[in-house]
C-alpha cells in the first residue's frame, strides 16, 4: 500500500513546473509528495500548505511555505483521498484538514489527486463523511445531520483541528448526489465545512501502481 501511494506521488511530479507556487493538502500519500518535491526546491517559487503538518514537512526540507492571502490564484494543487469515486469527486476530511484543503483547491487551477487503488469507490459513502463544526454547534449539527441524512455521526473526541474546530464524522451514507448533498449540508449554522469535494472535484486522479494509472 505505502508503494502505490509513493508510486502515485512522484508521478505527480509530472505536473510541476518551473516558477510555479504549488498547492499542497496533507496525509501519508501527500507526505512522499512533499518529499519528491524536495527535489525542485531552488525550481519552484515556493508552496502552500493545507496544514501545520504539512508545513513542517515542507520547511524541513526547505520548502519555502507562503500564505495563500499572498500567494493568489495557484496553478497547481495536489493533494490525497479518502474516497474517490469515477466522476473524481472525493471525500476528504480523514487528517482533519478539510477546510483548508478546500479553500487550496478552489484556488487552484488544476487539482490533481493521489491515491492509491483501495480508495476507489463506485458510490461515496463507505468512509464516514467529515464535517467540520463550531464547537457551540456540535450537537445541533449532529441532530440536523440525522434528520436531514439518516446517517450516524460522531464527533471525533480529542481531535481539533488546526482552525480550533471539532469535526463530527457521519457513517452510514450512500450518497448518490454528492453536489447536492455538500450544497445542503453547507447550510447548516455552524458548519464550517463539508469533506465532500464535488461541486470542485479533482481534475486529474493518479492511483499509484506499476505504472501508475492517471485518470
Amino acid at each position: 500500500m505505502s508503494e502505490a501511494k509513493k508510486l502515485a506521488a512522484e508521478k505527480a511530479i509530472d505536473y510541476v513546473e518551473d516558477g510555479m507556487i504549488v498547492g499542497v493538502g496533507t496525509g501519508s500519500t501527500v507526505a512522499y509528495f512533499i518529499d519528491a518535491l524536495a527535489a525542485w526546491k531552488h525550481r519552484i517559487a515556493g508552496a502552500v500548505s493545507s496544514s501545520e503538518q504539512s508545513t513542517a514537512r515542507l520547511k524541513s526540507h526547505g520548502i519555502e511555505v507562503i500564505d495563500p492571502n499572498v500567494a493568489g490564484p495557484l496553478q497547481l494543487y495536489v493533494d490525497g483521498a479518502d474516497e474517490c469515486d469515477p466522476h473524481k469527486r472525493l471525500i476528504k476530511g480523514g487528517g482533519a484538514a478539510l477546510t483548508r484543503e478546500k479553500i487550496i483547491a478552489e484556488a487552484s487551477d488544476k487539482f490533481v489527486c493521489i491515491i492509491d487503488a483501495s480508495k476507489q469507490v463506485p458510490v461515496l459513502g463507505k468512509f464516514p463523511l467529515p464535517i467540520e463544526v463550531i464547537p457551540m454547534a456540535r450537537s445541533l449539527v449532529a441532530r440536523e445531520l440525522l434528520r436531514m441524512t439518516g446517517g450516524q455521526p460522531v464527533w471525533r473526541e480529542g481531535v481539533v483541528t488546526d482552525n480550533g474546530n471539532w469535526v463530527l464524522d457521519l457513517h452510514n451514507l450512500a450518497i448518490t448526489d454528492p453536489v447536492g448533498l455538500e450544497r445542503e449540508l453547507n447550510q447548516i449554522p455552524g458548519v464550517v465545512s463539508v469533506g465532500l469535494f464535488a461541486r470542485r472535484p479533482a481534475d486529474v486522479v493518479i492511483v499509484g501502481g506499476e505504472p501508475p494509472k492517471v485518470l
